[in-house]
């Protein structure tokens, strides 16, 4: 069962000159959806074509050209509002939205202003064992990409590439629940791990494939519990929008700047203007890019070359019974099958990738140590090499066969990190590569005793110190590892000095 106990953090303050301020903050996560054709025509979504070269009639906004909707990316967008507990709503529509950019063909995108196909759900951002920020999502709706704009191919000319055209996005709204910067950051990397859990947004935001529009305001101290008991927005500063950010680190920064900028013209007895804005990484600071347009700015109006949307409850539940196990859930079913710390857990439920590999390794097997092995020691190479789980050198196959022979006592710990550098290197079954190797424990403890009887009398004074203080005895521990090249059991070692000692 999973335990959802936690207490919610402390909102970040700013300490201005005549007050103390408080940030609040909401996100608009712009999410692309998995799928190998566009939501209204079957281009291909492909990455790195050359220019233009995924771009349909319809796409391009030839004359006579109507949409035609894409069921795979309809259920992807259910697919992930159940992933958020919120609710599917079984009618919804498309609605136009006009504005006038050289990269958007049609002159208008088609996105769902009145009636999203996803209702409210939720986001649970775990900042710190015990400690969770609630984000509640108001809504998810689809809607088309537009395409891109090239400004740096020519001195005197712009280009365009309408390959991202009509490409279909998720927009998932929050509510303005989000309270710091770190906050923000984190609620980022939960909402893309459940989405990648899913399936239905890689999360890639190198390529754009998942960007946020940060709102930035600050209010008074005592003033946003105002807005909680009523939701009167009146309680609550004027927000900016900071749009078009693809960077945890950046978020953070921008969130601060802004958040200063605006305390500044507060306590300077100014008023904060609702704008959209541009975060500068390389000056760190924002920057106006437009008036913030409100929906009657844009001309909404129902799209007339698309019927409502109705879909079935049936169908809903069809996708609802092949949902996959979600982050949360296997976090805290790995915490009770394999007695893994918060921590931990939180490390190897991160990706399906590396849940998927740990458990592998630990089934059967001892789960923490297995998680052991496969934070510091794997994880800790591939990070070191640059490389992904799924480039790894070493299977789980490979890592549970070295632990086996751990466990049945045929190498040592330290014995094992050398046989685990092989594989990595060379490759091989664990068990054929420590018995061609020589690499098996010194069990006879005929030989451990004569190697200990030997030192023993060779060091006559360490033995009285070791008798005085006990914790000198494992001089000789180290010394008979070190002298059997580190083959012997340390358990049997450390037992036999003990008693050879009389300690």
């Amino acid at each position: 069962m999973l335990d959802l106990t936690y207490e919610a953090p402390k909102p970040k303050v700013i300490a201005g000159v005549k007050h103390d301020w408080e940030l609040v903050i909401g996100m608009e996560i712009h999410a692309q959806v998995s799928s190998n054709s566009k939501l209204f025509s079957g281009a291909s979504t492909q990455v790195g074509a050359e220019p233009n070269a995924n771009v349909a009639f319809v796409d391009a906004a030839m004359p006579g050209m109507l949409p035609v909707i894409n069921e795979y990316c309809v259920a992807q967008a259910v697919r992930s509002g159940l992933g958020l507990k919120a609710q599917i709503n079984l009618r919804s529509a498309f609605d136009r939205k006009n504005y006038f950019y050289p990269d958007l063909p049609q002159g208008y995108q088609i996105s769902q202003l009145y009636h999203p196909i996803v209702g409210e759900g939720e986001v649970l951002v775990e900042l710190s064992p015990g400690v969770a920020r609630r984000v509640r999502v108001e809504r998810i709706h689809l809607e088309q990409d537009a395409g891109k704009s090239i400004h740096d191919m020519d001195p005197t000319m712009s280009f365009v590439d309408f390959n991202r055209t009509g490409v279909a996005l998720m927009e998932i709204v929050s509510r303005p629940d989000i309270r710091g910067p770190e906050e923000a950051a984190a609620y980022v990397v939960k909402l893309r791990q459940i989405l990648r859990y899913l399936g239905t947004c890689d999360g890639n935001m190198q390529n754009g494939n998942l960007r946020a529009d940060v709102n930035v305001s600050v209010c008074r101290v005592g003033q946003y519990e105002k807005y909680q008991a009523t939701q009167d927005f009146s309680h609550l500063g004027t927000r900016c929008e900071i749009k078009n950010m693809n960077s945890m680190k950046f978020i953070q920064m921008a969130i601060d700047y802004e958040a200063r900028r605006q305390i500044a013209i507060l306590e300077d007895g100014g008023s904060v203007t609702q704008e959209t804005r541009l975060y500068d990484p390389d000056k760190n600071e924002t920057r106006s890019m437009r008036s913030k347009e409100e929906a009657h700015d844009y001309r909404y109006f129902p799209c007339p070359d698309l019927l409502p949307l109705e879909i079935e409850q049936a169908w809903v539940d069809e996708i609802a019974a092949s949902m996959p196990e979600l982050p949360d859930a296997k976090k805290a079913r790995f915490m009770g099958d394999f007695g893994l710390t918060d921590y931990d857990a939180n490390v190897l439920t991160a990706d399906l990738e590396s849940a998927a590999f740990f458990e592998a390794v630990a089934q059967g097997r001892d789960g923490k140590q297995a998680a052991n092995w496969v934070i510091n020691e794997l994880f800790g190479r591939l990070n070191k090499e640059g490389k992904s789980i799924a480039d790894s050198p070493v299977s789980a196959g490979q890592l549970g066969g070295v632990l086996d022979l751990i466990a049945k006592g045929t190498i040592t710990g330290k014995m094992a990190k050398d046989l685990f550098e092989i594989i990595w290197t060379e490759g091989g079954d664990p068990a054929e590569v420590a018995a061609a190797r020589g690499m098996q424990q010194v069990t006879d403890t005929a030989a451990i005793e004569a190697a200990l009887d030997a030192l023993i009398a060779a060091n006559p004074d360490q033995v009285e110190k070791a008798k005085v203080n006990a914790k000198l005895a494992g001089w000789f521990t180290g010394q008979v590892l070190k002298s059997t090249g580190g083959k012997a059991n340390p358990a049997v070692v450390g037992a036999m000095v003990a008693q050879k000692l009389g300690l």
